[in-house]
């Protein structure tokens, strides 16, 4: 028997890579003499850049960077052997987990320190970015970013954060030359959501609360995002349709700005992790495949790992077993194919404090995969 284990991180608790070592570890515990084979996955967001650094011929890049709200960071991101590619996730320098609850505002907030990133990549000779977006504490629809790269638009009253914070180069005549100032590099860009940049299910209205946004500061952002919008359709660089692109609005508004002005390929998060880690290769022969994450939900299905995992099993009539740390509308993952599904704290009545605690975490999949195998045989 062959089974191959791809989790996605237990946010706040395990690595992605973390989890699948228990569940191994639960499994030959349990006696299991077969091939097993470990795939860490994320759909983008925290996390992607980790999964890629536990493969081989991956090299880490440590940079100096300005954080969300301009405050020094160290943003860290892989490269590959040769040095042409690099993986990137963009909460690594403008991430929600990097402001203190109290100081959260999207107001505020810059992807400054992104295209600080980005250019770093680039004067080390990158030639293509594979950029996650998912985790961001910003809605300035990238104008930060573009301000560091050197491709900040004029300056106008929709601007989310001032021009030129840093002294970095304002190029006024962008138009349709813009990527000829940074260097080129390739973008494939992981995103998780496809909701667009404004409007009643963009990027302020859907996502700016979760980022410490106020109805009155959501409603302002809302308008800054259309204002961008046109600033950007009067440069020559987007026609209005673009606005509605699935993953417009993903990490407020970034996903807009990396399409039309870098020309980045939007793609599911999970999908373009998926194919870097080979996993169709991997499931070749496999018996059952192992999935999960922190929290399995409704969401679970609309572009997550264990949805995208499924997908790609159902093609190869491969069964998916889903292992999460909670379980949310469990007739609905069902109905949606896993074979079988497992909260690893059932029974377990300790807060979830405890229960989060990553050697707590780790021994409930271990054991849970004991149980799981003495089922399988």
């Amino acid at each position: 028997m062959k089974i191959l284990i791809a989790f996605d991180s237990f946010k706040g608790s395990l690595t992605a890579d973390e989890a699948c070592l228990a569940a191994e570890r639960g499994m030959r515990e349990a006696g299991f003499e077969g091939e097993v084979v470990r795939i860490p996955l994320s759909d983008g967001g925290e996390g992607l850049v980790d999964c890629f650094l536990r493969t081989v011929g991956m090299l880490p890049v440590s940079v100096k960077v300005h954080g969300p709200l301009m405050e020094e960071v160290h943003a860290t991101y892989a490269v590959s052997e040769d040095g042409e590619v690099a993986y990137m996730e963009m909460a690594s320098a403008c991430g929600l987990t990097l402001v203190p609850v109290e100081r959260r505002d999207p107001l505020k907030a810059t992807t400054y320190g992104l295209g600080e990133m980005m250019q770093d990549a680039v004067r080390r000779g990158v030639k293509h970015i594979v950029l996650g977006i998912g985790g961001s504490a910003t809605c300035d629809a990238g104008r930060g970013m573009l301000e560091a790269l050197g491709l900040q638009p004029k300056q106008g009253e929709s601007l989310s954060v001032p021009l030129n914070r840093c002294g970095a180069h304002r190029n006024d005549d962008v138009g349709h030359n813009a990527m000829t100032v940074w260097g080129t590099p390739i973008l494939t860009v992981a995103c998780d959501v496809d909701n667009p940049l404004f409007g009643e299910n963009g990027a302020a209205c859907v996502f700016a609360p979760q980022k410490g946004a106020t109805p009155e500061q959501v409603a302002l952002l809302d308008a800054r995002l259309r204002a961008f919008a046109r600033e950007t359709e009067e440069r020559g660089l987007a026609a209005p349709e673009d606005a509605f692109f699935p993953g417009a609005g993903a990490a407020g508004g970034l996903g807009y700005t990396l399409r039309t002005y870098l020309k980045a390929d939007l793609k599911r998060g999970v999908d373009v992790v998926m194919d870097a880690m080979a996993f169709d290769q991997a499931i070749e022969g496999a018996d059952f495949v192992l999935t999960g994450e922190g929290c399995s939900d409704e969401q679970t299905l609309h572009g997550k790992v264990a949805a995208g995992v499924m997908k790609r099993a159902r093609e190869k009539g491969v069964k998916v077993l889903l292992m999460s740390g909670e379980i949310k509308g469990v007739e609905s993952l069902k109905a949606f194919g896993f074979e079988k599904i497992y909260d690893i704290n059932a029974g377990d009545e300790r807060p979830l404090s405890v229960l989060m605690q990553p050697e707590v975490a780790k021994e409930n999949i271990r054991r849970t995969c004991e149980r799981m195998m003495e089922e399988l045989r």
